[in-house]
């Protein structure tokens, strides 16, 4: 298959974090795809930037690492994020002062702001500022990953982790999906791809769109990528749940 590359961008990947008893920073032995989603993680601290996106891409997340104000700008403008980690004290700036700004210019994707800062005052004025969750480090990144999960799926309207979909009852917390008693193995780019759609059921996705939940910057994407994973889950899902509109993208109806 023919493929081609993403758009190139430098995201700069030091903090720390720490795992629930009996879990490593990577997940380890309680390894679990979520509802996939695009991150941006702006953090200047390499190795906690690094375990995150480790983390959530072993959820079959989408994630780019910003190190700084600049970077995260030139992120946010060259891709859609379904949510984004926000570090507060940045080399160039003021993460606040960052979130403040984009704010003004319309940015409506979930913010968690993820800092050292731990006083009251500075939570009322991250929240006030336009997060929409405050997280003090040490982070347990399981912990992260739920809020994550949750802000987004608050976004989208539908604060419930559970949606039917056809026959099928579909957990998108814990990115499962069950027709009556049996349950249906999807991949991580099949699950990446039908979360995706049944974030915006009603409406129609183009193959951009999906693509940009299914790989960061750095990826290599072969370019029928997206009819493959939607072919291959109308297999295991039926026809009729997935439906095309020529020339124009796919939707759940």
């Amino acid at each position: 298959m023919a493929r081609y590359a993403r758009p190139a961008l430098r995201l700069a990947y030091s903090g720390y974090a720490r795992a629930a008893p009996g879990r490593n920073l990577c997940g380890g032995a309680q390894k679990r795809l979520a509802g996939a989603m695009r991150v941006l993680v702006i953090e200047d601290t390499a190795d906690l930037a690094e375990a995150i996106r480790t983390y959530l891409g072993r959820e079959g997340h989408a994630v780019d690492l910003a190190a700084d104000c600049a970077e995260a700008g030139l992120a946010l403008d060259l891709a859609a994020y379904d949510g984004i980690v926000l570090d507060l004290g940045l080399p160039d700036g003021s993460g606040l002062d960052l979130l403040r700004q984009r704010r003004r210019g319309g940015l409506r994707t979930p913010v968690v702001i993820l800092t050292a800062r731990d006083q009251i005052g500075d939570r009322i004025a991250g929240l006030d500022s336009g997060a929409d969750d405050y997280v003090v480090k040490p982070v347990d990144l399981g912990e992260l990953a739920a809020r994550l999960r949750a802000n987004a799926r608050r976004s989208e309207g539908d604060p419930a982790a559970e949606v039917q979909l056809g026959p099928f009852r579909v957990d998108r917390a814990r990115a499962r999906i069950w027709q009556g008693p049996d349950e249906i193995r999807l991949t991580a780019r099949e699950w990446a791809v039908l979360d995706a759609l049944l974030a915006a059921r009603g409406r129609v996705l183009s193959r951009q769109a999906l693509e940009d939940r299914l790989y960061d910057f750095d990826a290599a994407v072969s370019g029928n990528a997206v009819e493959v994973y939607v072919s291959r889950l109308r297999t295991k899902l039926g026809r009729g749940v997935i439906e095309t509109r020529r020339g124009i993208g796919y939707q759940i109806p």
